[in-house]
């Protein structure tokens, strides 16, 4: 009994071990399959080739290159970039390699087993069989051969050449704009030019805003008389000059009175002939007026301004309402303006090497 117990315990062990082994010997699996087993002479046909194995090992797939031969009369065309996928959630590896073949004699051809090396020990996959077929040739009918075809013109399709005629029609657009921006750049002229209207404010309007701000700065009522008087000269000078014509910021108080009697006979202007007898005292004689003196005259200029004063200006030329004004380029646009004309340049002539391209493709 005791020996057939040890029997059997050592007959469960050479089991198992043997398991182990076979276990072992699976990790790698290599296989091979073709996507055609027939042919005719000058096509072609894919074979993959599969090798299964663990993660951590190193594989070394068949050394071959594009233009060997399998076996005489079968030759590799193609290799592509061999694919890996990860099986047993990345514990095993999947690599698929893809060979394209072909043959130009009709035959029945036996390819060899490929060999793959991992960890340094080699695998082989299945062999295959792969049949050449020759193309059927009329034998009977000999007398029917036919020489080469003439040359037949491609008929014009408009589809075909449609985008190239609106780049064309783009193309010359855009030069056309090149050569009207290189004129302008020539001429030193700018590329737009701009209309701006005069301003039309009226001589009393912007008398009285002068006036108007003076008395919100309370000028009249500060010791200094001077500023005062100098300010609502000014400003009583440029209505004058303005409103009638002459040139009242050259003039003196007594001219410009005597020049105003010219203009208008039968007015009064004594209360202004005072009010700048007083601004030439204050300024030159440092003289000291009063402040109700001060209110006195800036009344005085402001009936004067009302009384005198014209809804349209007689002196303006209505033809200087619109005013053209050029643009002034310094060295910084003209600047601008050469890399713009060379970028733009450069931008037709990538255009038109396009063109031409696309020529040379429909043509040739």
């Amino acid at each position: 009994m005791k020996d057939r117990r040890n029997v059997k315990s050592i007959s469960c062990m050479l089991l198992l071990l043997l398991f182990i082994m076979m276990k072992v010997n699976a990790q790698v699996t290599v296989d091979i399959k073709i996507d055609s087993l027939e042919l005719y002479v000058g096509e072609q046909t894919q074979v993959t080739l599969d090798v299964s194995l663990n993660a951590n090992s190193k594989l070394l797939m068949p050394q071959v290159n594009v233009g060997d031969t399998l076996v005489s009369g079968v030759e590799i065309v193609g290799i592509e970039k061999a694919d890996t996928l990860l099986l047993n959630e990345g514990t095993r590896h999947l690599v698929s390699q893809r060979y394209v073949i072909t043959s130009f004699d009709s035959a029945l051809y036996y390819l060899p087993p490929f060999v793959v090396v991992v960890d340094g020990k080699k695998y082989e996959s299945q062999s295959l069989a792969l049949r050449i077929l020759s193309i059927p040739v009329d034998t009977v009918h000999v007398e029917r051969f036919y020489g080469p075809k003439e040359i037949m013109d491609v008929p014009f399709a408009w589809r075909d050449w449609s985008f190239i005629f609106l780049l064309s029609t783009i193309l010359l657009l855009w030069i056309l704009g090149l050569l009207y921006l290189y004129i302008r750049y020539r001429d030193n002229k700018p590329v737009i030019k701009i209309i701006k209207l005069a301003s039309k404010i009226l001589p009393h309007t912007q008398a009285m805003q002068e006036i108007d701000r003076i008395k919100a700065e309370k000028v009249w009522a500060k010791e200094d008389s001077k500023e005062y008087y100098t300010r609502l000269t000014s400003i009583l000078r440029t209505y004058i000059e303005k409103r009638y014509g002459f040139n009242a910021m050259e003039m003196t108080s007594t001219e410009i009175i005597d020049n105003l009697l010219k203009e208008r006979h039968n007015e009064n202007f004594n209360e202004l002939s005072d009010l700048f007898k007083t601004a030439d005292l204050v300024k030159f004689a440092k003289y000291s007026t009063l402040i109700n003196e001060n209110d006195a005259n800036l009344v005085n200029a402001i009936d004067f301004i009302n009384q005198t004063k014209k809804d349209v200006d007689e002196n303006i030329d209505p033809k200087a309402e619109e005013v053209l004004i050029e643009q002034e380029r310094n060295r910084r646009t003209l600047k601008s303006m050469r890399i713009g004309l060379v970028f733009l340049m450069l931008i037709g002539f990538v255009l038109l090497c396009y063109i031409f391209w696309l020529i040379y493709d429909l043509v040739v």
